[in-house]
């Protein structure tokens, strides 16, 4: 058993990496970094994985995390189901992924990969959000 997250590079998917190792630790289990690419070609697929393995090392390292953890390239049209399938061939007991902020009619318009997999994951998910930015306001007496 492992636990799953879904890597991308942005804020919110730094912040469910940091999630999902701290998962990793509290649980004493690996970390399966699940990064979905439109198509896995072999001249190119070992620069792409040293590259995010590196980022990833980074993020990691940053966060104090020591955990072990592995990179899986997961391909497919729909993110998803791409990502759903590979926690599950990882054996993952649990899904960590970042979400961000969008309108309703944003969501309307493109769908929402964070909420097809909260509803189709044979597994618990935690959503990782970042928080809005504060705005800081003075009060003028």
């Amino acid at each position: 058993m492992s636990v799953a997250v879904a890597h991308q590079a942005s804020r919110t998917g730094y912040l469910a990496l940091k999630e999902a190792a701290r998962e990793a630790r509290m649980r004493d289990t690996t970390l399966a970094v699940i990064h979905v690419v439109d198509s896995v070609d072999a001249d190119v697929t070992d620069a792409h994985r040293a590259s995010l393995s590196d980022e990833i090392e980074k993020v990691l390292a940053r966060a104090g995390s020591q955990v072990s953890w592995d990179l899986h390239l997961a391909t497919g049209q729909n993110v998803a189901e791409a990502v759903l399938a590979s926690a599950a061939e990882q054996a993952a007991e649990i899904l960590v992924i970042g979400a961000r902020r969008r309108s309703p009619v944003g969501k309307f318009l493109l769908g929402s990969i964070t909420q097809s997999i909260i509803l189709e994951a044979d597994m618990p998910v935690v959503v990782v959000k970042e928080e809005p930015e504060r705005i800081a306001s003075s009060t003028t007496v």
